[in-house]
């Protein structure tokens, strides 16, 4: 059985970016949901200070995941010019492929990564289209 993959990553704006990040963040993200259907959820959301950002992301499957995350360097690159890696989160068993990824990526960050692999209950709806 297929199971859910929730990914949640931490930045701190860098100072004076918000207005560019905004611009960059509409245009990937706009990206992002015409390349990456599989991708269930990509939602980004700023504290009051605007100076901590934190992306929530929800797979279907590990494979979906690993599909996202085609790009991302690329896309990281970028973003840091904007933003600096916090932490990531990982709920949900991803490919050893992508858990690779995610453990060097937080080492060079000097960042933690926390992982809970074992899916326990839930649901995950779609919206309907009433």
């Amino acid at each position: 059985m297929s199971e859910p993959i929730v990914f949640i990553s931490r930045f701190r704006m860098k100072e004076g970016t918000r207005e560019r990040f905004n611009d960059y963040a509409r245009r990937v993200t706009a990206e992002i949901d015409a390349a990456k259907p599989r991708t269930l959820v990509y939602l980004a959301y700023l504290d009051d200070a605007a100076m901590r950002l934190t992306i929530i992301h929800a797979f279907g499957d590990a494979e979906a995941m690993d599909v996202h995350f085609e790009g991302a360097a690329e896309r990281a690159a970028a973003a840091y010019e904007f933003i600096e890696p916090q932490g990531w989160e990982i709920y949900g068993r991803p490919s050893q492929g992508a858990l690779d990824v995610m453990r060097r990526s937080a080492e060079a960050a000097g960042v933690s990564l926390t992982v809970l692999p074992d899916y326990l209950v839930g649901f995950l709806h779609s919206p309907s289209a009433d």
